[in-house]
């Protein structure tokens, strides 16, 4: 029985783009850029300046106009706006002080934003556990999906990023189901490679060949009767790890683009007890992008 896929056309009108002005966040502004060029998109590049410290003892706030950290943001962000490859895109930088998921979350409603962009700096593991996470509070709480380019995504090439070859990792779950219009469309739109991939615990079963063939007939499912017209869907199945396994499939079809859904979480540090969840480890060692959706 063929499963109900939402028909929904992609339209990305307002891209948020933090950055801290990174090489990280360098590397993530061409997707911006190439986004807001095929959608035409306003660009809202962001930085978002910490609150400032507590201090012990009553002072006078220090104004906020005379503070280096915010002068050297306006600075960065002005010399940003002026590159060349944005004198083509209607954009209009951001600039605010206070808490980062109160600032973003601010600024997604109050611009009207449905996509953010963002370069991750990849901490994992104990690593990540000490320092937290950014892209993982921001990808888990936003409304809409987030593109995050990790550190192993190669950045050194000039041309415009394309997504041609799209994976997108299943366990057949609500957050998962949310993801897949995503990638049917962004499919549909580059006329793509499209890849299903399921993967199956490593536990004991009688005949891992029919355990197979049905979580296939699943995958084969999931793509609506027209979609050979425009896309050429494969479908992977493995009995791996989900995290290390979808970063091997996505080397393994040369992927352009992760396509996967995430749990939602309501509270800041509420993921900060999955330290080594699939999402983080994927997003922190992918060679390609991961776009989330939040289901």
């Amino acid at each position: 029985m063929l499963a109900t896929v939402p028909n929904i056309r992609l339209q990305f009108n307002n891209i948020l783009f933090p950055t801290d002005f990174s090489v990280f966040s360098e590397a993530a502004l061409p997707y911006a850029e190439a986004l807001a060029r095929r959608y035409e998109a306003t660009l809202y590049p962001a930085h978002i300046v910490p609150p400032e410290p507590y201090h012990a003892l009553p002072m006078e706030p220090f104004p906020v106009t005379l503070d280096y950290t915010w002068h050297a943001a306006e600075e960065s962000l002005a010399k940003l706006a002026s590159l060349e490859e944005l004198k083509d895109i209607h954009h209009q930088v951001l600039l605010k002080q206070g808490p980062l998921w109160e600032v973003i979350s601010t600024m997604v409603e109050k611009n009207r934003v449905d996509l953010i962009v963002l370069g991750t700096h990849g901490r994992t593991g104990l690593s990540r556990l000490a320092m937290g996470s950014v892209a993982e509070e921001i990808y888990r709480r936003a409304s809409c999906p987030v593109l995050c380019v990790g550190p192993k995504v190669p950045h050194e090439s000039k041309l415009a990023p394309e997504f041609r070859r799209i994976l997108f990792p299943t366990d057949f779950s609500e957050a998962s189901r949310a993801a897949l219009p995503y990638a049917l469309t962004l499919a549909e739109e580059s006329q793509a490679r499209l890849v299903l991939l399921h993967l199956i615990p490593l536990v004991p079963v009688a005949d891992r060949e029919v355990v197979k063939a049905v979580a296939i007939e699943k995958l084969k499912a999931l793509i609506p009767p027209d979609a050979s017209a425009w896309c050429t869907p494969e479908f992977d199945v493995r009995f791996e790890f989900p995290a290390e396994a979808i970063v091997r499939a996505a080397t393994r079809h040369h992927s352009d683009v992760i396509v996967m859904g995430v749990q939602q979480n309501g509270h800041a540090r509420a993921v900060s007890h999955l330290p080594w969840a699939t999402a983080t480890e994927v997003v922190a060692t992918a060679p390609c992008p991961v776009l989330t959706v939040r289901g």
